[in-house]
């Protein structure tokens, strides 16, 4: 959990620390389970069917990060329990570091790095790279994220593409209906899209073929998005040109033969990992938390059973957690 979000969680509330209870964790909640009352969540661990049957007292789950996957958001209607997340405030470091993953994979940066560092320079100069500025970009789901990804890659001439439920409106960009039309059209494919039943495995063998052996896959959603041994198997036999992935379908174990490819670049789901963001994201989960126990509206409602909440998502929307207490 970030050090700040426990700090003032501490300050604030009774916190309970599910993760340190992870081998009695039955015998934790059968003691504790009438005395809980909200969860807080991040990328790796909500609120799953099992945990907020076991809590007869839930009302809230108040999410450090915009994705909901990690939470059963059915049960929490069934059972009037309010959901937030955190959106708008990481949406800028997440998009830079899309354009960050583009350039680092086109030019080889990390390639390039170890090239110096070895002293490989010595003996010529190192091989060319692919330029980023003018290329195509297909971006799956146009959502804050994605949104802010192509504005930034505007600033490098790109032709920006992108698939999503339906059209959005004023963009100027070119909508597809089908991902396969997209990647058809574009260089560069960006997954920008929520974790749904949906978009589970949305990149999968045919999308990859498509992009083919020129194209590069950059993910900053989620792991599985993508079907990771695909993937893995396309950069490999040379059929996809580069990945930089961010995410990982069984965080935190990625594929060892990606360890050795020199076009694909690998960091450890990181998009809003900044002092800055981490904080505004921890001080909005303590903001929903002092509203909603104020009876108050929450700041970022991402739906509810009970007043308060927005309308939730439908498994088909698309719109971008450490241990739970």
């Amino acid at each position: 959990m970030f050090d700040y979000l426990e700090e003032q969680l501490e300050k604030k509330f009774k916190l309970y620390k599910l993760w340190e209870f992870s081998e009695q964790k039955e015998e934790f909640l059968k003691e504790n389970s009438s005395l809980i009352r909200a969860v807080v969540g991040n990328t790796s661990i909500g609120a799953s069917s099992e945990l907020i049957d076991s809590l007869p007292k839930l009302e809230i789950v108040s999410s450090f990060s915009v994705g909901l996957d990690k939470i059963d958001l059915k049960k929490c209607k069934e059972k009037g329990i309010k959901v937030s997340n955190t959106p708008d405030v990481l949406t800028d470091d997440v998009a830079d570091l899309a354009i960050a993953l583009i350039l680092t994979t086109l030019r080889k940066i990390c390639e390039s790095d170890r090239y110096v560092r070895s002293g490989l320079w010595k003996n010529g100069d190192f091989k060319l790279s692919t330029k980023f500025t003018g290329k195509s970009v297909g971006i799956v789901g146009l959502g804050r994220i994605g949104t802010a990804i192509a504005k930034r890659a505007e600033a490098f001439n790109c032709t920006i593409s992108y698939f999503s439920r339906s059209e959005k409106p004023c963009t100027g960009y070119k909508y597809y209906s089908n991902i396969l039309e997209l990647t058809t059209n574009c260089q560069i494919l960006v997954v920008a899209c929520p974790l749904t039943e949906d978009t589970h495995h949305i990149v999968n063998r045919k999308v990859i073929d498509t992009l083919g052996p020129e194209g590069v896959i950059i993910n900053i959603g989620r792991g599985a998005h993508i079907d990771e041994p695909e993937l893995v198997l396309a950069l490999v036999e040379g059929r996809l040109g580069g990945a930089g992935l961010d995410v990982y379908e069984n965080e935190p174990d990625v594929p060892e033969t990606l360890f050795g490819l020199d076009n694909v670049v690998l960091v450890p789901h990181i998009g809003s990992d900044t002092w800055e963001t981490s904080k505004a994201m921890a001080d909005l989960v303590i903001g929903n938390l002092d509203a909603h126990f104020s009876n108050q509206p929450l700041l970022s409602p991402s739906g509810s059973g009970r007043a308060g909440g927005s309308v939730y998502p439908s498994n088909r929307e698309y719109s971008h957690e450490q241990p739970y207490h």
